[in-house]
């Protein structure tokens, strides 16, 4: 089983910057995709980005493409999602995901194992 924990959210205003983190457990972190989703109040829980395990790219969702950078480091077991030029619309909990030798990212099924959230909220 791997368990993964996020931080670093909190309340910041519009464009403004937040980093979260996702600590993961286990030996094989470096076997995992992962990625970040989102959820708002009321709505669906979508696909924000995610970093491959083959060899690190990069894939981020149109609506905060230029804004956010995720990356990883393997050593550490831990991903994170930089987040500039915050809008009120980023408003959500934030998700970190974990899917073993996994080659496709924008999805919910396309992972195995998701974190517990952190609030993300932004105010105008």
């Amino acid at each position: 089983q791997v368990q993964l924990v996020e931080s670093g959210g909190g309340l910041v205003q519009a464009g403004g910057s937040l980093r979260l983190s996702c600590a993961a457990s286990g030996r094989t972190f470096g076997s995992y995709a992962m990625g970040w989703f989102r959820q708002a109040p009321g709505k669906e829980r979508v696909f924000v980005a995610a970093i491959s395990w083959r060899d690190s790219r990069t894939y981020y969702a149109d609506s905060v493409k230029g804004r956010f950078t995720i990356s990883r480091d393997n050593a550490k077991n831990m991903v994170y999602l930089q987040m500039n030029s915050l809008k009120p619309e980023d408003t959500a909990v934030y998700y970190c995901a974990a899917g073993l030798y996994r080659d496709t990212y924008y999805q919910y099924h396309d992972y195995d194992y998701w974190g517990q959230g952190t609030q993300v909220t932004v105010s105008s």
